[in-house]
């Protein structure tokens, strides 16, 4: 397994800088963020290291000899938007530029687009399962001709207000997963992995490692810290982020070793990539840099 991390927690810095930070480091690859240009509608989201829209041959070529050069592979072209947005204005371009992220994966020879398959939250669990047959098929399609898979992360994008009710992601559980590849078959459709969203959501997150074991095509790192103290009051109604908090590997409750065991048993030899969206670790480059150091020192035991 080839360890990374997640570029959008680098936001403020260019392409380059980037890459050279995880050489640096001494990771291995990089999950790149890839949004439209412009102003960030939430937390990690509008980051862009690369520049689909404007992605010429040249460009492609240069990046791939760039991430070459320093010995850093591209693990995806990341673009974690909601393609079934009730306002059909957003949905359409951010299907439009999801396809975009397919094309770049295609031209930079990535060919893994990690993402999430939506969900209109004014609709039931079934009336977004219809949905997923209206508008995904046109996608894989299209993914199909570039010949580039995409990988849906399984995070609810259900934390606070904002997000309520229902959250913007329906691919969240491993019964909703059979739903959905049940409804489209296609080789190009599977999953990234975050153990994390089942924590706080009360799953097992090894058994489900084992059961779609086929359908792994990318695999996250990222902890979560249960308050059980603060979800005693609260409930699990409330909004997640009132007992709930993203951590660095190590300082929330995923059990690693169990996790990445679980991995060797089904064989993943893929890409596994640090995602921080820890807020302790905010505020400085310093910090932001000190994050991926701890979370690399942590991982590294595990993974050969």
């Amino acid at each position: 397994m080839k360890l990374g991390f997640v570029s959008a927690i680098l936001a403020e810095w260019t392409f380059e800088e980037m890459i050279d930070t995880a050489a640096a480091m001494g990771f291995q690859c990089v999950e790149v963020a890839c949004w439209p240009q412009g102003k960030a509608e939430r937390r990690y989201a509008g980051v862009s290291h690369i520049d689909v829209a404007g992605l010429t041959e040249e460009k492609a070529e240069y990046i791939r000899n760039y991430c070459i050069e320093r010995n850093v592979d591209i693990s995806a072209l990341a673009f974690y938007p909601n393609v079934m947005e009730e306002d059909e204005e957003k949905r359409q371009d951010n299907i439009s530029h999801l396809k975009k992220v397919i094309d770049a994966s295609d031209v930079l020879g990535v060919r893994l687009v990690t993402t999430f398959i939506g969900r209109d939250q004014t609709k039931t669990v079934e009336e977004n399962l219809e949905l997923v047959k209206e508008i995904w098929p046109p996608i894989l399609a299209h993914a199909e001709e570039k010949n580039v898979r995409i990988a849906i992360e399984n995070c609810p994008m259900l934390f606070g207000r904002e997000q309520w009710p229902g959250g913007q992601n329906l691919m969240t559980s491993p019964a909703n997963w059979e739903k959905i590849f049940e409804i489209l078959p296609n080789e190009n459709l599977g999953i990234n992995y975050d153990p994390s969203h089942f924590v706080w959501q009360m799953m097992d997150y090894i058994k489900p490692l084992y059961q779609f074991r086929d359908k792994i095509f990318h695999v996250h790192y990222k902890d979560i810290k249960l308050y059980e103290d603060e979800l005693k009051k609260v409930g699990t109604m409330a909004y997640p982020l009132d007992y709930m908090s993203p951590k660095l590997p190590g300082l929330g409750d995923v059990n690693w070793g169990k996790y990445v065991s679980a991995l060797t048993d089904i064989g993943y030899n893929g890409f596994t990539c640090i995602e921080v969206e820890d807020r302790a670790f905010e505020g400085s480059r310093e910090k932001i840099l000190d994050s991926l150091k701890l979370s690399k020192k942590y991982m590294d035991q595990f993974i050969i």
